[in-house]
């Protein structure tokens, strides 16, 4: 089954809210190697002006897939997982991500470009707390391997 091409313009809900907590930023940091100590330290990240622990930038990949998978599992979408290959990231950061934050997703379709090997979508995750505040815009581009690639 192709790609829909109806998916360009298309927004999925905010997902549901994911709390941000101290030991999920520790381990995240930890994964990706972030060695400083506002990442894991309380003390640290007052120092620095934050309320709380601090996220490494790339945290907000977390908040931004789980909205992504609405797409991915959008049997509507045509998208055979097996087939994706993620190209690209981008995160604009509006505020940092900090332990106690609770944090909502909502997926743009940007734009969807179909190719002769298949398809490229390029996705936004506008992520923000519950109470509305922006906090990171996350961009996206996947490409979808059609069956002859």
């Amino acid at each position: 089954m192709p790609v829909n091409q109806d998916l360009q313009g298309r927004v999925y809900p905010a997902t549901r809210p994911y709390a941000v907590g101290r030991e999920k930023i520790g381990e995240f940091a930890r994964a990706v190697k972030a060695t400083h100590p506002a990442h894991f330290e309380l003390e640290a990240a007052q120092e620095l002006g934050y309320r709380d622990v601090v996220a490494p930038p790339t945290f907000a990949i977390i908040v931004s897939q789980r909205a992504e998978a609405q797409l991915i599992t959008d049997e509507d979408a045509g998208i055979d997982f097996s087939r994706v290959v993620h190209a690209e990231q981008q995160f604009t950061h509006h505020q940092p991500i900090q332990a106690g934050d609770e944090l909502t997703a909502e997926l743009h379709v940007d734009t969807l470009r179909s190719t002769p090997a298949g398809a490229m979508i390029t996705t936004r995750a506008e992520i923000a707390t519950v109470e509305g505040e922006k906090v990171a815009t996350a961009t996206s581009t996947l490409i979808v391997r059609g069956d002859d690639a």
